[in-house]
């Protein structure tokens, strides 16, 4: 084989690692799981102010067993603490997304270390959220 050639074969053969995929790349795969999740935990809704939307967060924590802990009507956030043999701490975010639309995103832990992943806890939650916001907007005359 002449000198070129073999250049060139090992040329070739340096890139092929390049092909194999590395550990590294999974740290891109973890993002579809917190992308999943982050989906769970958020709900938009329409036609909705952001205080109203608050005070609908505040009465259906409560409403679930949870004593709210903090709420900040600036920073559009409530936190609350539910004891039941475990602690559960929720934290719920309420943003402005435009004319007449919010987005509540809302993150609970156990213990406050472990984040909740189960859906059904967030499901719930939006759930009575839901019904909280229609039943407000019926009563309003």
């Amino acid at each position: 084989m002449s000198r070129p050639a073999m250049i060139l074969a090992v040329l070739g053969l340096a890139g092929l690692p390049g092909c194999v995929s590395s550990p590294n790349e999974k740290i891109f795969d973890a993002g579809s799981g917190q992308a999943q999740l982050r989906s769970v935990q958020s709900r938009t809704f329409a036609a909705v102010s952001a205080e109203r939307a608050l005070r609908a967060t505040i009465a259906t924590l409560q409403d679930l067993g949870f004593v709210i802990d903090k709420a900040d009507a600036v920073l559009g956030t409530v936190s609350g603490t539910k004891l039941a043999g475990y602690e559960v701490r929720m934290t719920v975010s309420v943003l402005p997304r435009g004319p007449g639309q919010v987005l509540v995103r809302a993150n609970a832990q156990f213990n406050g270390i472990k984040a909740i992943e189960d859906p059904k806890p967030y499901q719930d939650f939006f759930a009575a959220l839901e019904k909280s916001l229609f039943l407000t907007e019926q009563a309003q005359p």
